[in-house]
C-alpha cells in the first residue's frame, strides 16, 4: 500500500467536503529516475501522477505532485506544485545542475493535521555515494487548492534563505605513490586517477581501491560560497593512502615500451619489500593481461633455474668444466647453439653465453622434478591474490619424459612463465628471499608460498648473472651500472618466430623485458637499458 503512514490525528485532519482524503494519501509513492526516463512508481502504489497538478484537491495530493516531480527532475511540475514556482524553479535547477546526480528518489510520509508532509530524499552520486536525508514539507491552501509552501527548507531542512547545496569540487589525493606523487584523486568529478596515462594497466586497480577513502562531499555554502556545514561526505585534509607503485619508474618503463617498434612489456619490482614499482606495456600489445597473467615460454632466462637446480644437486660448481658443442644429441633430441662453440669450458662462461648444449646436458642429469622444485624456489609456481589484480606467476611441473627435460632446461618444452613472474624470479634472486609482490602493505595473501633457494646457491647464481652483463650475452647493459641478469630467447607456435627476454635486477630494482615475436634478445637488452638510464 505505498510509503504512507497516516495517523489518527492525520486523517482527522485532511478532510475535502467533511471526507477523509484517504485515497490520495495512500498512492504516495518512492520515486525513482533512472537514465532521465519516467518516474516509476513503487509496486503497489498505483499509477504514478502526472506533472503537478495545478489544483491539487487535499495536502497530500500537493506533496505528492511536488515530489514526483523533483525526483523526475522536473523543474517546470516542481515549482507549479509550490506557492512560490519562480523561487522554486530557480533553486531546485541550481540544485540539480550543480550537484548533479545520477538518480533522485523521493519518498511520502507521514502529513499531518498541521499540514505538513513528511519525506525522505535520497540522492544518488555514483558507487557508494547515496544521500539520503529527511524533512518536511509546509502545505497551504489557496483559491486554486493546496500548494507546498516554498522554503529552502524543502530543499534540505537545514538550507536557509540565501544559502546553497553544493558539491566541494576541489581535486583531494587520496592515493598516492611511494614518493607522495598522487595516483588517484576524489572530488566533484568522483574518484578518478591523476594523469589519465600513468598506469594504464592498474587504471581501474587503482581507482577501486580509493573508492573506500572517497573525499566527495556536499557542503551547505551562504551567499559569498563559505562552507557552513559539510552535510554529506568527508572532506578532512587526512593522510592519503600510499601504494608502492612508483611514477618516475613507471615513466621510465613506458618511454622505454613506447619507443619499442613491436609488442613489449615490461615490469619493475623492489626485491626488498616486493612493491610493484612499474607494469608497462605497449600500444602494440593489446592483450592487457599478458604483463600480470601471459603464459609464455621463458627461454634461456630459464638457465636461472636449470642453474640453481644443477647446484643444489651437486652436479656442478660455477668453475666445473663442462662442454659447449655447437650441436649436441641429448636422448632424442638435438640442441645447438646460435652459431657458437665454447668446447670445454666452465659453468658460469657457458651461463654467461647462454650455451644450450650445456644446459640441456645439465637439466637432462636432474631428477624429473628438479626443475620444477628448484623453479618453486624463484616464485614460479607461487600462487598470489592482489587485491583488485589477477596474477598468474607461471606454471612448472615435473618433466613426464626426458626429452621433455631437456627441453624444459634451456626454457622451452612445456615451461610457462609471465612477465610478473619473471620480475617476481629476478626480485628473489636479488633479495635471497620470498618475495611477495604487492600494491600496498596489505594488499596481498599468499595463497601458495614459497622458499628462495639457500644463500650459498645463489650467490654463485648472481655471479653468473653478473657476468652474462659485463661479458656475456647482455654485455649492451654494461654501462649501466651493476645489473645482473639473464636473456633469453624463446621459439613458439611452429617455431619460425621467438620471443626475446631480459630478467635481471640492479641495486633495488629487479624487472623483466618482454618482447613478443622480436626473434632476438638483443632488443630486450636495448630496452633494458633504455629504462635504467630513464631513472633517476
Amino acid at each position: 500500500m505505498g510509503d504512507v503512514k497516516v495517523s489518527p490525528a492525520a486523517k482527522r485532519g485532511v478532510l475535502i467536503g467533511g471526507a477523509v482524503a484517504v485515497v490520495a494519501i495512500v498512492v504516495a509513492a518512492v520515486v525513482l529516475l533512472t537514465g532521465g526516463g519516467t518516474p516509476a512508481a513503487e509496486p503497489g502504489a498505483g499509477p504514478p501522477a502526472g506533472p503537478a497538478d495545478p489544483a491539487a484537491v487535499d495536502p497530500a495530493a500537493a506533496a505528492r505532485a511536488y515530489l514526483l516531480a523533483f525526483a523526475a527532475k522536473d523543474a517546470d511540475g516542481a515549482s507549479k506544485a509550490t506557492d512560490a514556482p519562480q523561487a522554486a524553479a530557480s533553486a531546485l535547477q541550481d540544485a540539480w545542475t550543480t550537484l548533479r546526480p545520477s538518480g533522485l528518489t523521493a519518498k511520502l510520509g507521514q502529513v499531518t493535521e498541521g499540514n505538513t508532509a513528511e519525506y525522505t530524499i535520497s540522492w544518488t552520486f555514483g558507487p557508494g555515494r547515496v544521500w539520503t536525508y529527511s524533512g518536511s514539507l509546509g502545505l497551504v491552501h489557496g483559491a486554486d487548492g493546496w500548494r507546498v509552501h516554498w522554503a529552502p527548507s524543502v530543499l534540505h531542512p537545514k538550507l536557509a534563505a540565501g544559502q546553497r547545496l553544493v558539491v566541494d569540487a576541489a581535486d583531494a589525493p587520496v592515493l598516492v605513490d611511494r614518493d607522495g606523487q598522487p595516483l588517484v584523486v576524489s572530488g566533484g568529478g568522483g574518484v578518478r586517477p591523476a594523469d589519465e596515462k600513468a598506469f594504464p594497466l592498474l587504471r581501474s586497480v587503482l581507482t577501486g581501491h580509493a573508492q573506500a577513502f572517497d573525499a566527495f562531499a556536499v557542503e551547505r555554502v551562504d551567499g559569498s560560497g563559505k562552507n557552513v556545514e559539510t552535510l554529506f561526505g568527508n572532506r578532512e585534509q587526512r593522510k592519503p593512502v600510499a601504494s608502492g607503485l612508483s611514477v618516475a619508474t613507471q615513466q621510465a618503463a613506458q618511454a622505454a615500451v613506447d619507443g619499442y617498434q613491436g609488442k613489449a612489456v615490461l615490469v619493475a619490482l623492489q626485491p626488498s619489500t616486493g612493491d610493484v614499482l612499474a607494469v608497462a606495456q605497449n600500444s602494440k600489445l593489446d592483450n592487457t593481461s599478458s604483463a600480470f597473467s601471459g603464459q609464455y615460454a621463458p627461454g634461456s632466462t630459464f638457465k636461472i633455474v636449470t642453474a640453481t637446480a644443477a647446484l643444489e644437486a651437486g652436479l656442478v660448481t660455477p668453475d666445473s668444466a663442462v662442454p659447449c658443442p655447437l650441436t649436441d644429441r641429448i636422448g632424442t633430441r638435438t640442441l645447438s647453439n646460435e652459431g657458437f662453440d665454447l668446447g670445454t669450458t666452465t659453468v658460469h662462461k657457458a651461463f654467461a653465453r647462454s650455451c644450450n648444449t650445456t644446459f640441456g646436458r645439465l637439466a637432462s642429469r636432474l631428477p624429473a622434478d628438479g626443475l620444477a622444485k628448484a623453479a618453486s624456489q624463484y616464485g614460479l609456481n607461487a600462487d598470489f591474490a592482489i587485491d583488485g589484480l589477477s596474477t598468474e606467476m607461471g606454471r612448472v611441473d615435473p618433466a613426464k619424459s626426458a626429452d621433455e627435460q631437456v627441453e624444459d632446461g634451456i626454457g622451452q618444452g612445456t615451461v610457462q612463465v609471465s612477465p610478473f613472474g619473471a620480475a617476481v624470479m629476478a626480485a628473489t634472486a636479488a633479495s635471497g628471499h620470498a618475495v611477495t609482490p604487492r600494491l600496498w602493505p596489505d594488499g596481498t595473501k599468499v595463497d601458495t608460498g614459497y622458499t628462495a633457494p639457500p644463500a650459498a646457491v645463489l650467490a654463485s647464481v648472481r655471479g653468473m648473472m653478473r657476468e652474462v652483463v659485463t661479458g656475456g650475452t647482455a654485455t649492451g647493459l654494461a654501462r649501466s651500472g651493476p645489473v645482473f641478469g639473464k636473456t633469453g630467447t624463446a621459439q613458439f607456435g611452429d617455431g619460425a618466430e621467438a620471443h626475446g627476454w631480459f630478467v635481471g635486477y640492479r641495486g633495488d630494482v629487479a624487472f623483466s623485458v618482454f618482447l613478443e615475436g622480436a626473434n632476438d634478445s638483443g632488443p630486450a637488452v636495448g630496452l633494458g637499458a633504455k629504462f635504467l638510464g630513464g631513472l633517476k
